[in-house]
């Protein structure tokens, strides 16, 4: 049985693209909000996004019906698009090259299997507060290198 739903918010950020990166997620449930958040020396932004999205289902103890909103159209096209075509090809893109960033999104795919989740695109920097705060926890995450 699904957990009650689960609203949650991520976001990536990079200072230089690759550079320092942050990534960010806030989580609701009945109520109870958690935030998490980290960083890395050496990134990129598209790695951010994957790593707040795989963090926040990290966080989470048991299967959840959920939305994750995002607003990084590379997740949400990952997720709705690329995906089943790159894992019948072997991780390989339509050009048979590596899928880029393949660690997590095989990470990313194996998270996701026992959950129920709608996938939303959120504008980014448009005055959403679930999408702000995933943009401060973000920074947070390079900050606290």
């Amino acid at each position: 049985m699904l957990k009650k739903s689960v609203q949650i918010y991520t976001d990536g950020a990079c200072r230089g693209n690759p550079g320092v990166g942050g990534w960010g997620a806030s989580l609701s449930c009945d109520g109870t909000l958690k935030e998490i958040y980290g960083g890395e020396q050496e990134t990129t932004n598209n790695r951010m996004e994957l790593t707040a999205v795989i963090e926040a289902l990290k966080a989470l103890k048991k299967p959840a019906e959920m939305t994750i909103n995002s607003d990084s159209k590379y997740v949400l096209n990952g997720i709705n698009e690329w995906l089943p075509n790159w894992k019948k090809r072997h991780w390989k893109t339509s050009a048979k090259k590596q899928v880029k960033n393949v660690d997590l999104w095989k990470q990313l795919d194996s998270l996701i299997q026992p959950h129920k989740i709608k996938w939303v695109w959120v504008k980014g920097h448009s005055g959403n507060a679930g999408n702000e705060r995933a943009d401060e926890l973000a920074n947070m995450g390079i900050d606290s290198l």
